[in-house]
């Protein structure tokens, strides 16, 4: 009797190629944006200039551009880009949803109504404490949608966590249009946040997330064999050991942290966490482990090419990086609907 053929091997190793050659196309892609995020601008840099500047600042106002404007947007861009690629990677993984965005689990919401309702009630107007209370709003605007999303003890559903998180979203987010409407002065300080924006920040504001970044990186990134057996279904997932709801609790934990933290200091940058995995996905495939071991590297670098790209076309001014996402993602959105629209059709 001829045994039976063994693909898996096969396919595993076409997949590594095809991860290690994603990889390394991402790692050049990520060089190149940086140093155009450093270069590009109302005053534009050489890379002999950069190289000079970093190896011996001076006085100049070339010195000063560099260090104290695009170096801290820069390393913002890196860190925000990489914490959304992987919470959005985590979020689709999580809900099995090709269509979920961190967004759905009320993070931008609570911390947008936090930060209004802190200018608004108590005057924090400074950024540490705006950054404080941006996190303090995405942690609890999740908890509670984890809580009515029945998911303590963890047996959350999918449908139920994005269900709760959009109910908590639109209440949210009304509670913070009424307190803007009736207070023009928390508006005008609230607006520029709210659009997503990597200017403006100093290297402690990218560092002060820092570690919670991290934190978010070490609970998301080994989850995804786990991951992928959760997507045969939750009791084949438990079968296999998956613990889906220990899973989903390490998860939605990890989402938080990175999804709370880049949202406290660049504002809510949307579409970045939509668009990451499945750009992963049509070049690597449905392996989970790939998908979030290269989502944040291909996070960070859409974001610094769409911060880049709004500072060129809009010279001597420019758009702000979640303008320039919310564009770039429109389409890959209408796309994804249409594609799944052909999908269920008999």
């Amino acid at each position: 009797m001829t045994p039976p053929a063994r693909p898996a091997p096969l396919a595993q190793r076409a997949s590594a190629a095809r991860g290690g050659l994603v990889l390394v196309l991402l790692l050049i892609i990520l060089a190149l944006a940086v140093v155009a995020s450093l270069a590009i601008g109302a005053r534009s840099l050489s890379a002999a200039q950069i190289l000079h500047l970093l190896v011996a600042p001076d006085d100049s106002t070339e010195a000063v551009v560099l260090w104290q404007l695009r170096l801290p947007r820069t390393l913002l861009g890196l860190l925000v880009g990489a914490a959304l690629g992987l919470a959005g990677a985590l979020m689709q993984a999580l809900t099995r949803n090709p269509l979920a965005d961190p967004g759905l689990l009320g993070i931008n919401a609570g911390a947008a109504f936090a930060v209004v309702a802190g200018l608004s009630l108590l005057g924090l107007d400074d950024a540490p404490t705006r950054l404080a209370c941006a996190l303090l709003g995405a942690a609890l605007a999740a908890g509670l949608v984890y809580l009515l999303g029945g998911s303590a003890p963890p047996r959350g559903q999918p449908l139920r966590l994005i269900l709760a998180g959009i109910a908590l979203s639109a209440s949210l987010n009304a509670c913070t249009g009424i307190i803007t409407l009736f207070d023009s002065a928390v508006f005008d300080s609230y607006r520029f946040w709210a659009v997503g924006a990597l200017s403006g920040q100093t290297p402690g504001g990218a560092l002060g997330i820092l570690p919670l970044l991290l934190i978010g990186l070490l609970l998301g990134l080994p989850l995804g064999s786990r991951l992928n057996a959760l997507a045969l279904g939750d009791d084949l997932g438990r079968a296999l050991g998956a613990r889906p709801g220990q899973l989903r609790l390490l998860a939605f934990v990890a989402i938080v942290l990175l999804c709370g933290a880049a949202t406290a200091v660049a504002g809510p940058i949307g579409f970045l966490g939509l668009v990451v995995p499945h750009a992963l996905r049509l070049l690597v495939g449905a392996d989970w482990r790939w998908i979030l071991a290269l989502a944040p590297l291909a996070g960070a670098n859409l974001l610094l090419l769409a911060d880049t790209l709004g500072r060129r076309v809009a010279l001597p001014g420019e758009l702000e990086a979640g303008i320039v996402c919310a564009l770039l993602g429109t389409p890959v959105l209408l796309a994804l609907i249409i594609r799944s629209a052909r999908r269920v059709r008999p």
